[in-house]
């Protein structure tokens, strides 16, 4: 077993660079937690928080009429938030599947909604352009071997064989999908026991192009950090998911106070982008599929903001972004280092730490080109208005074109030269 794990992974690893181009260019996409729990509106793990009997969760099933094909509102949104791909759950930990699956008659065809809502999710990701994603919950409070799979070998079976299927028909009924995004991996403690090997292989043989994520208990293609913006390790893909609160991912309207703002999903996405990863932004809409009202305009103005400043967010960066003053911080691509300003100074700015000679700045959205003056470790630029520019979310970017690939000081403080013996 070690060494077929191991030379899957080294065939995962060969193929990798060119699956995960188009990911990499992407930066920028939509998480969609939608589920029976949208109609309680407290929080997506509500059945689990609230010890609500299994008997009574289900009526839930037969409750639900979503409106028709609300997915070309998730679609439209997020094209206008300058996203390029979408992963909506197809399962959540409660169970319920969202597809026409032969597995269990706990589904949005055999129940409340009577529609294949995968299909309708598919169908409006390709009418806009999007790449799909399909989230799967590995735990699954609803099925029988759920939880006794971890101590009964026979329920371990029946569970990894309920879970194989209901893989297989996401990846064979669907035309090509791009993204499958596991979630928690609970009870089984192991990859062996999961049997993540056969069931990702499987996947792959299906979707050959497929992504798939860290949370089968093998490392696969990307790193998941969950709740912070934080980079993998160097050399490995990474995407942040969050939400637009700290409170559910599901529908819940009482936690619209705590929503986001345009700045905010900026100051993400230049993490992002300043590490070469991603950010997978969520929303849980309303019982019947609308998107929620605090996200619209958030990402209204995000998606405006890029298509004025996309240079400073799409294509490769260099890992590991440079400042320079509390104004803002910086991205750098080659020789170019984009400085996105998020305190406006006014009329100039200073900037410290950089070495190496500048030869342009400008306004990126503008192009109106600033005057220079450079001294070691110093940079001042000026001819700037007295607001900033950027009507969107007051994130103006500063495109500096350097010599060469701009060489930083971290720390370069008066106190610091004086102790390097430089004036």
């Amino acid at each position: 077993m070690a060494d077929e794990k191991e030379a899957y992974l080294a065939e995962v690893e060969k193929t990798r660079p060119e699956r995960m181009k188009w990911f990499h260019d992407a930066r920028f996409g939509m998480f969609v937690h939608w589920g029976l729990y949208a109609q309680i509106g407290r929080n997506e793990w509500a059945m689990n928080i609230e010890c609500i009997p299994k008997a009574e969760y289900e009526k839930l099933a037969e409750t639900w009429k979503p409106k028709p094909r609300p997915m070309r509102e998730w679609c439209k949104l997020a094209r206008k938030a300058g996203m390029k791909y979408m992963v909506m759950t197809t399962k959540h930990h409660e169970g319920f599947c969202l597809w026409d699956t032969k597995m269990t008659d706990y589904n949005a065809v055999a129940r409340g909604p009577k529609r294949d809502l995968v299909r309708e999710y598919v169908e409006a990701c390709r009418e806009f352009g999007l790449k799909i994603g399909f989230y799967y919950s590995l735990m699954d409070w609803h099925h029988p071997d759920g939880a006794t799979c971890a101590k009964d070998e026979a329920a371990r079976r029946r569970f990894c064989d309920f879970t194989y299927g209901c893989v297989r028909e996401l990846m064979s009924n669907y035309g090509k999908i791009d993204v499958l995004w596991y979630d928690v991996s609970w009870p089984l403690d192991s990859p062996e026991k999961w049997e993540s090997l056969k069931m990702n292989k499987m996947a792959r043989a299906l979707q050959p192009h497929i992504l798939i994520n860290d949370r089968s208990q093998i490392p696969e293609d990307f790193s998941t950090p969950e709740g912070h913006v934080k980079p993998a390790d160097a050399g490995r893909g990474w995407e942040a998911c969050m939400t637009f609160n700290d409170t559910s991912w599901g529908y819940m309207p009482s936690a619209a106070p705590d929503a986001v703002t345009a700045r905010d999903i900026l100051k993400m996405l230049n993490t992002a982008a300043a590490n070469e990863g991603n950010l997978l932004l969520n929303i849980g809409p309303a019982p019947d599929g609308s998107v929620p009202e605090d996200a619209v305009a958030p990402l209204t103005a995000v998606g405006k903001w890029i298509a004025a400043n996309k240079e400073a967010v799409i294509g490769t960066f260099d890992r590991g972004g440079l400042g320079g003053t509390a104004c803002g911080w910086g991205t750098v691509k080659g020789s170019t280092v984009y400085f996105w300003c998020k305190n406006w100074p006014g009329t100039s700015i200073t900037i410290g730490g950089y070495t190496t000679k500048l030869k342009k700045a400008t306004l990126l959205a503008s192009k109106k080109a600033l005057k220079i003056e450079q001294k070691p470790y110093q940079i001042k630029l000026s001819g700037m208005p007295k607001v900033s520019p950027d009507k969107f979310a007051g994130i103006t970017v500063i495109k500096l074109e350097f010599a060469s690939k701009p060489e930083y000081v971290w720390g370069a403080t008066t106190m610091n030269l004086e102790a390097m013996g430089i004036k």
